[in-house]
């Protein structure tokens, strides 16, 4: 007679529970007035069509919508069923929901639905800062405008680590994660991979996580993570609205290093003095040949990175 091994008592026989779903991830004490149901957003999207697609990335992708009242919106719709993806859910619902910043973009609500991680954003049209930098076909973007972006994406950043409490690393600043509004004002976007820390905590140890040519040398080698990291990051992006160079040229052969190329054309230009060895290194249509001077003073606030040591602190 044949026996169910789960009815044996035997002592070589194992019992194992059914297994029991997770729970729904928590989420943060006064968002829960801000939840969605999923065929509000699927309305919103048109049912998540191709034509509303905004972009994708590693953990899903992102539509724009439209909601009952008219509210434009951006959904991000995370990947079902990874354990990614549910972590950048709930990292990205507990770190935004604590920040409010002019240059940080609001988190609108979320929606939990079976396997469905969504969260919901203000739209913001203008795209992001890698598409007017990179893109093929558009404007040279002014000298002023990338000011304006470097400055603004700085009081976001020092936002985060110095008025958060507690403190917020962000870990992927970049600039596909710098949205712009019709003004080409600048707004830190996707929290998915930040940490918190306190003031008394040097360093978190963590996974390194990140974009490649944006990574911290200290971070990428020790996985030892902290706000200098984000600083590094900014000041690769500085590199990039200063050359119009991507951070990493993976069409080349090895892939070239903005950081490593800065490194050795920075000195050159400071050291030619007169503003004349700034030229080879601004992208030339950024501004006319009289922000010559303008650009010189700029110029200096990039070579934190080109050094390959942290630097001190967020610009404010």
């Amino acid at each position: 007679m044949m026996m169910h091994p789960t009815n044996m008592t035997g002592p070589h026989v194992v019992v194992r529970p059914p297994l029991v779903p997770p729970p729904p991830p928590p989420v943060p004490a006064g968002l829960d007035e801000n939840a969605f149901g999923y065929d509000e957003l699927a309305a919103a999207t048109g049912g998540f069509s191709e034509g509303n697609m905004l972009g994708q990335g590693g953990f899903g992708y992102v539509y724009r919508g439209v909601l009952g009242d008219g509210k434009e919106v951006a959904v991000k719709q995370l990947s079902a069923g990874g354990g990614q993806g549910e972590r950048e859910f709930q990292a990205e619902v507990d770190m935004i929901s604590r920040v409010h910043h002019r240059h940080l973009v609001p988190l609108v609500g979320y929606c939990i639905a079976g396997a469905q991680r969504l969260l919901v954003y203000d739209f913001v049209p203008n795209r992001t800062l890698e598409h007017h930098l990179h893109e093929k076909g558009l404007p040279v973007m002014k000298w002023t405008t990338r000011l304006r972006i470097a400055v603004g994406s700085a009081k976001g950043l020092a936002y985060l680590h110095e008025e958060c409490n507690p403190r917020i690393i962000h870990r992927d600043i970049k600039s596909a994660n710098i949205l712009l509004d019709n003004n080409f004002e600048p707004l830190v976007a996707d929290f998915g991979m930040a940490k918190l820390t306190s003031e008394n905590v040097t360093h978190v140890s963590t996974r390194v996580m990140g974009t490649f040519g944006y990574l911290a040398p200290e971070y990428a080698s020790s996985g030892k993570l902290t706000d200098k990291s984000d600083v590094f990051s900014y000041g690769v992006m500085l590199l990039e609205l200063l050359t119009g160079r991507r951070p990493a040229d993976r069409s080349s052969y090895g892939a070239d290093c903005l950081v490593d190329w800065a490194r050795q054309a920075l000195p050159r230009a400071m050291a030619a003095g007169g503003g004349g060895g700034y030229d080879d290194i601004v992208e030339p249509a950024a501004a006319p040949a009289s922000t010559t001077g303008r650009r010189r003073r700029a110029s200096p606030l990039a070579p934190s990175p080109a050094s390959a040591t942290p630097a001190g602190g967020a610009p404010r």
